[in-house]
C-alpha cells in the first residue's frame, strides 16, 4: 500500500463542554461513513487523536442507531459500533504529532463538538505540515475547527481565500447547542479568510473542493467527503468547486 493510498484520520480526545454538562466526543457516522467508502476504494487508513489514547464517542451520535436496532433495523454506524475490533482502533489511537506525514496521502478531520477545543491549536503543526506537503486535507462538520490556525510555509492560513464549509450556526442554533459551544465555527471559518458557503436548508449534505482542500458541512456530509478524498487520491480531477452565493 503506497503513501497515496493511505488516510490519516483524526478524531476528538474531548468528551464534555466548558460551558454546560452534555457530553461529547467524536460524533461516529462522521468516521464509520468516512471509513466505508474508502475502505471500499482500496484506501488504507490509520486513526489518531491530538493526545492520543481513548476517543470518547458523543452519545447523540449512537441514537438512531439504537433506536433501529429497537425495531430490528440495523443501521451502518451500527454495524461498526457493534463490531468490537473495530471500535478497539478508538480505545488507544496514536498521537497525531507522532504520524509521519510522508506515509499519507491526506488527512481528515472528523467532527463532534469535542473537536472545537482540542483541534484548532493543537492539530496546527500536522494540518500545516499536510497542506504544506500538497497532501489533500479534509474535514467534516465541526472538523475545519483544525483548519482555523493551520498555515502555508508562507505563513498565511490555508483557508484564506478559499472554498471551506462546515457546521453552520443554524445548525448549532437547532441542535441547541449555541449556548455551549466555545464559538461560532461558521463565522470564524469566515473571519479568517475562508470563502464559506452551506446548504439551502439545515442537515442537508453539502461537500466543497477546492483542489486539494475538501470539507463537509455535517454529519449528513462525511460520506461525500469520502467519496472525494478516495477519488483525489486515486488521481481523478475534481477541480474547484463553485460557491452558489444562494447557499450563502
Amino acid at each position: 500500500m503506497t503513501a497515496r493510498n493511505r488516510v490519516l484520520i483524526v478524531a476528538t480526545n474531548v468528551d464534555g463542554f466548558d460551558k454546560a454538562g452534555y457530553r461529547t466526543g467524536l460524533w461516529l457516522g462522521e468516521l464509520t461513513e468516512f471509513y466505508d467508502v474508502a475502505e471500499a476504494a482500496g484506501v488504507a487508513m490509520d486513526i489518531a487523536s491530538p493526545r492520543g489514547g481513548k476517543v470518547p464517542i458523543d452519545p447523540g451520535s449512537l441514537m438512531l442507531s439504537e433506536v433501529g436496532a429497537a425495531i430490528g433495523l440495523t443501521t451502518p454506524v451500527a454495524r461498526r459500533y457493534r463490531d468490537k475490533g473495530f471500535m478497539r482502533k478508538l480505545d488507544d489511537t496514536m498521537k497525531a504529532s507522532d504520524a509521519a506525514v510522508q506515509a499519507y496521502g491526506a488527512i481528515y478531520l472528523t467532527g463532534g463538538h469535542g473537536v472545537m477545543s482540542d483541534f484548532p491549536g493543537e492539530l496546527a503543526p500536522v494540518v500545516s505540515a499536510f497542506a504544506r506537503s500538497d497532501k489533500i486535507v479534509s474535514a467534516v462538520c465541526h472538523g475545519p475547527a483544525g483548519l482555523l490556525d493551520a498555515t502555508l510555509a508562507d505563513g498565511a492560513n490555508i483557508i484564506a481565500g478559499r472554498n471551506v464549509t462546515g457546521y453552520s450556526w443554524r445548525e448549532e442554533k437547532a441542535a441547541r447547542r449555541d449556548r455551549a459551544v466555545p464559538y461560532d465555527l461558521e463565522e470564524v471559518l469566515r473571519r479568517r479568510g475562508a470563502n464559506y458557503s452551506c446548504a439551502v436548508l439545515p442537515f442537508m449534505a453539502h461537500v466543497v473542493q477546492d483542489g486539494l482542500l475538501i470539507t463537509g458541512q455535517n454529519p449528513k456530509s462525511a460520506k461525500g467527503v469520502g467519496e472525494a478524498v478516495a477519488r483525489t487520491l486515486s488521481g481523478t480531477p475534481a477541480g474547484h468547486t463553485k460557491v452558489p452565493s444562494a447557499s450563502n
